[in-house]
């Protein structure tokens, strides 16, 4: 509509002009002025050219008051041409950079697959592993089955093992007047026992495949002071871990690493205990669990009171027994031997986790004992003695003493 208006303006204001100066031709020619000395009609026509020019001028000036897009194309095209140059090469340089972009998201998009793809491949590898540690936890519980029957085999092989037991006490007595040869029967009775107790230990090797150490199995044990400062206390149960680490090595054998491994808590609340404490602790190292060969050395830590339980040839127990005809003599000490491992662990001596003995004797001092037993009639009393004086720790070493009652 601008544009419409201008037009009529310009064609009102061209007409008025031309009009005009079509009156001041005719005036001069009709009066025939001459304007720099030229003839009335030559003036008549610099009228009619100026006239043209003015319209033109007129056009032009009017067209480039009212239109900014005029005064650009008459007075600014080659700044226009400029800036459009200039444009265009941003618009290339623009290009160029979203060609560059375009292959960067494409690269991007490209690493984004792949770890997409690593992350399923970690995600099946998470999956194996879980289905490994599945395997692992079935196998541990086969084991710990094997266990089981393994200690059953154990007992009845003690059971056997009593069974010759009593047939070699047969035989002993059937033997009893041949004193010259008791000795020889004697002789021949523990090496027996060695036998059976290395057959015993061949079927537990050969049932228990690679394990080192049984569950609860002592390391290491040793008695220390407490009421000390924190540092001797770690620097006493370090030397504690390290012979626990040398029974470790000397069992393994195979160049593995041996070294034992403490739960950090729990040997942390242990050097506060025995720092704190007024009396001496007794420390335990022991097998946390059956450990396989290989597998590294966890342990755990036991903690007691440490006291003088028995003084040197102290009184323990005593128990009375009717030795009639054909009673087992071996099986009679045995079983006292047991009395006396029930009131040294109710007093307060620890018995060993494996094998539950908390008494120790001499072999010979047993047989003595035994072959005393055997030649008995009626009422007779067995009576143990602490050897020695002894702690909580233990061993309890035994002096028994047999008496025969009218």
């Amino acid at each position: 509509m601008y544009g419409l208006y201008l037009i009529v303006a310009l064609a009102i204001s061209g007409g008025a002009i031309a009009f005009i100066g079509d009156i001041l031709g005719t005036k001069i020619g009709k009066k025939r002025l001459s304007i720099f000395g030229l003839r009335p009609r030559h003036t008549s026509n610099i009228i009619t050219i100026i006239t043209g020019i003015l319209i033109t001028a007129l056009t032009i000036g009017i067209m480039s008051v009212t239109s900014e897009n005029v005064r650009t194309a008459l007075f600014g095209m080659e700044e226009l041409n400029a800036n459009l140059v200039s444009k265009q090469n941003e618009l290339d340089t623009l290009s160029d950079e979203l060609i560059i972009t375009k292959t960067e998201y494409q690269q991007a998009n490209t690493d984004l697959n792949k770890s997409k793809d690593e992350i399923a491949d970690l995600k099946k590898e998470q999956i194996q592993l879980k289905e490994e540690s599945d395997r692992l936890k079935e196998g541990n519980a086969e084991l710990e089955l094997s266990n089981a029957k393994l200690i059953a085999d154990n007992t009845a092989l003690i059971d056997n093992n009593d069974k010759l037991s009593k047939d070699n006490d047969e035989l002993t007595k059937n033997n009893a007047k041949l004193s010259s040869n008791n000795e020889e029967l004697k002789n021949d009775n523990q090496n027996l026992e060695k036998r059976n107790e290395n057959l015993r230990k061949g079927l537990t090797a050969i049932r228990e495949g690679d394990i080192v150490f049984r569950a609860g199995e002592i390391l290491a044990s040793a008695v220390i002071r407490g009421n000390r400062p924190t540092e001797e206390v770690v620097r006493d149960i370090d030397e504690l871990a390290n012979s626990a680490t040398a029974k470790v090595s000397e069992r393994i054998n195979d160049g593995d690493d041996s070294s034992v491994w403490i739960y950090q808590p729990e040997l942390s609340e242990a050097v506060r205990v025995i720092s704190e404490s007024e009396q001496d602790i007794l420390l335990r190292i022991v097998a946390a669990g059956n450990l396989m060969r290989g597998e590294p050395v966890r342990t755990s830590l036991e903690l007691y009171p440490n006291s003088k339980i028995y003084d040197k040839d102290e009184f323990i127990v005593s128990k009375a027994y009717e030795k009639q005809e054909g009673v087992d003599a071996e099986q009679i000490v045995r079983h006292f031997l047991t009395e006396v491992n029930h009131a040294a662990a109710a007093k307060g001596v620890l018995s060993d986790p494996i094998t539950g003995a908390v008494g120790v004797m001499e072999g010979s001092q047993f047989y003595q004992v035994v072959d005393a037993v055997s030649k008995a009639k009626g009422l007779i009393v067995l009576t143990a003695y602490a050897r020695e004086a002894t702690e909580t720790q233990g061993p309890l070493r035994l002096v028994i003493k047999f008496e025969q009652m009218k």
